[in-house]
């Protein structure tokens, strides 16, 4: 605990540093971790050459490298996010898009894929859109890193935490009063009551909660993606899917990690490729991490 007691010191200082001084000590902790995480860095490998087969080698090494560097520098830009002053928090996040999506009181489901920036689209959405946000929250083991992202996530607007013990009764009866989900349901966690569907071509364990959640809760699906810039963080709105969902459970997870591609084809270094997202496999398939 006093380790993880340090960390959070040393983060809470780098609030008083340039950005640009923040993002490179975030590119030299990106490439340590790259040579000294051997497990995340073979992780990260398998899911590009499934993902991306055309790239060999070489260019696999190069845009792992960039992924490690890229979630380090929004792993520190956690410190400005969570105890930078308002103004300076809001100055770094650019809100832009259909932004009009996220106002009045329809029941919205915000699709925000696990891209680095995630947090700081959550903290855009509760500092400037006058809207009570929900998200789903998995508690830590680490407690006092715990407290730290749960008072992170809390700082800005008005918004709940819903854990995994609230259920889903709870986040449906949120979602038709008119508060809007924040969503990321693009990770593999586990078979259990996932679908298989293709995610760049390759089958995979998908949890189908985005259509699901969509339908009971009678709401509109708006994706929300963030992409970490020299400046801060891009926070763009795009418009609500049109025809979404429908009565069709599988056809509808498909279309999410079809769309998903196209935005992760776009900075496909800033995307959370340290999950394995192929651990669970379809009955006699091997797991491509072993």
């Amino acid at each position: 605990m006093m380790g993880t007691r340090f960390i959070l010191y040393l983060m809470r200082g780098l609030t008083h540093l340039p950005l640009t001084w923040v993002r490179a000590m975030g590119c030299l902790l990106g490439w340590l971790l790259y040579g000294l995480v051997v497990a995340r860095r073979r992780a990260v490998q398998v899911n590009l050459h499934l993902c991306f087969p055309e790239l060999t080698p070489m260019q696999v090494r190069d845009l792992s490298r960039r992924v490690f560097v890229r979630f380090s520098q929004a792993w520190l830009d956690r410190g400005w996010l969570w105890h930078g002053e308002p103004a300076q928090v809001r100055a770094r996040l650019k809100l832009s898009g259909a932004v009009d999506e996220l106002l009045g009181d329809d029941p919205v489901v915000i699709f925000a894929p696990h891209f680095v920036g995630l947090d700081a689209g959550w903290t855009a959405l509760t500092q400037k859109v006058p809207r009570h946000f929900t998200t789903i929250y998995t508690n830590q083991a680490n407690k006092t890193a715990d407290a730290w992202i749960l008072r992170g996530r809390q700082r800005f607007g008005s918004c709940r935490l819903f854990g995994r013990a609230d259920g889903v009764k709870s986040i449906i009866a949120s979602l038709r009063q008119g508060d809007p989900l924040y969503l990321l349901p693009d990770m593999n966690f586990g078979p259990h009551e996932s679908l298989f569907v293709p995610f760049y071509g390759v089958s995979a364990a998908t949890v189908p909660s985005l259509s699901r959640f969509a339908r009971l809760g009678r709401a509109k699906v708006v994706p929300v993606v963030t992409r970490l810039t020299p400046q801060g963080y891009d926070v763009q709105v795009l418009p609500a899917w049109s025809a979404y969902p429908t009565d069709d459970v599988l056809a509808d997870t498909a279309l999410m990690n079809a769309r998903l591609q196209t935005y992760i084809d776009a900075m496909p270094e800033q995307y959370y490729w340290v999950h394995k997202r192929f651990k669970d496999r379809p009955p006699g398939e091997p797991d491509p991490y072993a």
